[in-house]
């Protein structure tokens, strides 16, 4: 071989072996926060998380390869959701998921340029995490959960299967606007389906009880579960308390009455944890919180257990169960 060959040969093999190096180089682990709103053992909020994962790894993201999740479960009082959201953003991660409104309002707090990607909260906007729902602004974006008008979808759907139902009693927290935001656009259809409704403001499990025990004492009533912190943990309590005082009751979610409520309108809870990786995955690629705006729920379930109806006597119309998505029997 020729030297100037040689040299020129020794030249391209060193110039390909940085090439290569960087070929072999593991990919750049991305940091991901996830805040939920569930206690560990919560088997919904499992399933939501796992939806979650699943999406990411749908996307490109896999766990020990290129993106780590650390995540904290808690249910309780403000302080506890504050004190996991500092944990997090001392992790410094690249982005945080945010389930519920008590984990976005702790990260909002503490959370100021860590990008952060809520979901299952209402009004955002009134909650002041974001300026508008198109232009959210500052390092916060996510899926809002409800419009209020919705709520009045709940005493719609009761008095369709029980229409003999003539007073409502709606579990809320009583402590939350959001609260008076349900009560009101429920308490705006009663009077044209009939019925009186009654506020059942609650906390805990013992008040829960004591409040729906007092309720039942008349006939033809009946419930409804709105979504707040408080009443989730305890919806096992809820469910078994309609069950024993016969309350028809609609709920806000499918997972409710795959658990023995009766009949549910709302988002598909799962479908939002879908949608929130894929926003989770836009900020690891590059875009701002600030400029993704925040999105309402594009899929409402209606969904009905003959079981829990036949034990309450009821005998639910042939057009309801046609316009149910899901019956559970």
């Amino acid at each position: 071989m020729k030297r100037r060959e040689f040299i020129t040969l020794l030249g391209g093999a060193a110039a390909a072996r940085p090439l290569a190096a960087r070929a072999q180089q593991p990919e750049r682990m991305r940091r991901i926060g996830v805040l939920m709103n569930t206690a560990a053992d919560d088997s919904e909020g499992q399933a939501r998380f796992a939806v979650f994962v699943q999406q990411l790894q749908q996307l490109g993201w896999n766990e020990g390869r290129n993106m780590r999740i650390d995540h904290r479960w808690t249910v309780g009082s403000v302080e506890f959701f504050r004190k996991y959201a500092l944990e997090l953003v001392a992790l410094a991660p690249d982005v945080i998921l945010a389930s519920g409104f008590p984990s976005a309002a702790a990260l909002h707090s503490v959370a100021h340029s860590v990008p952060v990607v809520f979901v299952l909260v209402v009004d955002p906007v009134g909650a002041g995490f974001i300026e508008s729902l198109a232009r959210p602004g500052g390092n916060v974006t996510g899926f809002a959960l409800y419009e209020f008008g919705m709520s009045a979808k709940w005493p719609e759907l009761l008095k369709r299967i029980a229409p003999n139902v003539t007073r409502v009693g709606v579990l809320r927290d009583a402590d939350q606007p959001l609260g008076v935001a349900y009560l009101a656009a429920i308490q705006s259809v009663a009077p044209s389906l009939g019925i009186e409704v009654s506020s059942i403001g609650v906390r805990e499990g013992s008040e829960i009880e004591r409040a729906v025990t007092a309720f039942a004492g008349s006939s033809n009533r009946g419930l409804i579960m709105t979504p707040t912190p408080y009443t989730a943990p305890v919806r096992n309590l809820i469910i078994a308390l309609a069950a024993r005082h016969k309350l028809p009751a609609v709920y806000y979610q499918r997972y409710l009455v795959a658990a023995g409520g009766l009949a549910s309108y709302g988002p598909d809870f799962l479908d939002e944890y879908r949608r929130a990786a894929g926003y989770v995955n836009r900020v690891l690629k590059g875009e701002k919180a600030a400029d993704l705006p925040v999105q309402l729920p594009t899929k409402h379930e209606t969904v009905i257990n003959l079981k829990t109806a036949k034990a309450l006597g009821l005998d639910v119309p042939a057009t309801v169960l046609a316009q149910a998505d899901e019956v559970i029997e």
